[in-house]
């Protein structure tokens, strides 16, 4: 499967972005998709996915209440809604593709990546 991700950019503080994962080949619906961020200078980190159907999402403690993962299997779109940024968020984000359960992207590497996108967060 390929993934592109788009919709980084530049924002203020406490504003909105929605990025979006675009996927092709395989069939988008088997897997469960997600996305990681890598801030400069740190490890990349996991901060949501979601089942194909949606109906099982995972996030990344930290970012919950602000942060929110869908999709559109119609579309072969994967989204993240981000409110309320902060300074910190600025980061490259990434959008994947794996196997098996929400829960266990957060622990276990993704199959596939895409590349990512830049969002930057000013104060």
């Amino acid at each position: 499967v390929q993934l592109q991700a788009s919709g980084g950019g530049l924002v203020q503080t406490g504003g909105s972005l929605r990025l979006s994962c675009a996927a092709s080949g395989r069939t988008f619906s088997s897997y469960v998709m997600g996305w990681f961020r890598q801030a400069p200078g740190k490890e990349r980190e996991f901060v949501a996915a979601i089942t194909w159907s949606g109906g099982s999402i995972h996030y990344a403690d930290s970012l919950k209440g602000r942060f929110t993962i869908s999709r559109d299997n119609a579309k072969n779109t994967v989204y993240l809604q981000m409110n309320s940024l902060k300074p910190e968020d600025t980061a490259v984000y990434y959008c994947a593709a794996g196997f098996g359960t929400a829960q266990a992207m957060g622990a276990i590497p993704p199959d596939y990546w895409g590349q990512g996108t830049l969002v930057t967060v000013s104060s």
